[in-house]
């Protein structure tokens, strides 16, 4: 996905340094302007050939230009780890997936569960069970081992900051019993520990309005400076993938709010550990 962004970022550019109209640029490969659109976003999958034309009709004649442009086409075309657990992972969150994957950093605030990232294993379980009641052992032992190698990016050669602000209701509400959250926020303070993990409580007695009022969403921030920021917010049955920078900086400003008014990191420890001892 974010190799679609940037190879679509790349050719915007190009086409527009040679002041030629997405009509024109569509024309040239036997396509609509919306297609040259929707590629120029990242939104659609790329054929070589196309590319190929495209990179003549801008005037890219540099063999090791044109050669290096390809080859991004052909890495925005493997497809990911995730793509092969794609019978218990929804469409739209197989992009969510891989452009986590891709993130440096990964800003969250949530109201209803720990972070997945942050999840120990018995609460995984319980968080799956909730949302697929009816799903055989096999299938939750699948999610889970999905949830499994998404974890993987923490402690991975290129792992991402972390940065996951929540609700303390989040972590006092004993979701799949006593011994259940014992071992999850156990877990959430040895994660907290991490360098490149930061983990926030928005306490209870905060009284004054909460930035986060309108719900619960993740800001992915990427290292090539191509790729703009995305948010994602999660509904019952899809997702909105939102990276317009009049919106996205609309979520930077409240996720900066929702930290100030959060417990400091080394606070947000110690609550954790005075919620795990009254446990």
């Amino acid at each position: 996905m974010v190799r679609r962004i940037l190879l679509g970022s790349q050719l915007r550019r190009l086409r527009e340094a040679q002041g030629i109209t997405r009509e024109a640029a569509g024309y040239s490969i036997r396509a609509s302007e919306s297609k040259i659109s929707r590629m120029e976003l990242g939104r659609v999958s790329f054929k070589e050939r196309d590319v190929a034309d495209l990179l003549t009709l801008y005037g890219i004649t540099d063999d090791a230009e044109r050669t290096g442009l390809l080859g991004l086409v052909r890495e925005a075309n493997v497809a990911g780890w995730w793509h092969g657990f794609g019978d218990v992972l929804p469409a739209w969150f197989q992009t969510y997936v891989g452009l986590e994957e891709s993130a440096s950093v990964i800003r969250s605030f949530e109201t209803q569960f720990v972070h997945g990232l942050l999840q120990a294993d018995d609460y995984t379980r319980a968080v799956i069970e909730l949302g697929h009641p009816d799903a055989p052992a096999d299938e939750v032992e699948r999610r889970l081992d999905l949830r499994h190698k998404r974890q993987k990016l923490l402690t991975s050669e290129l792992a991402p900051q972390i940065v996951a602000v929540m609700d303390e209701a989040v972590v006092l509400r004993r979701f799949g019993g006593r011994e259940v959250m014992r071992a999850q926020l156990a877990h959430l303070v040895e994660a907290s520990e991490q360098p490149n993990v930061t983990v926030q409580l928005l306490p209870l007695e905060f009284t004054g309005y909460s930035a986060g009022a309108s719900g619960t969403f993740t800001q992915l921030t990427f290292p090539e400076s191509d790729v703009p920021d995305v948010v994602y917010v999660e509904q019952l049955t899809g997702a909105m993938y939102i990276d317009k920078r009049e919106e996205v900086d609309q979520y930077r400003v409240v996720m900066a709010k929702l930290r100030a008014d959060s417990l400091s990191p080394e606070a947000t420890r110690d609550r954790l550990n005075a919620v795990l001892r009254d446990i």
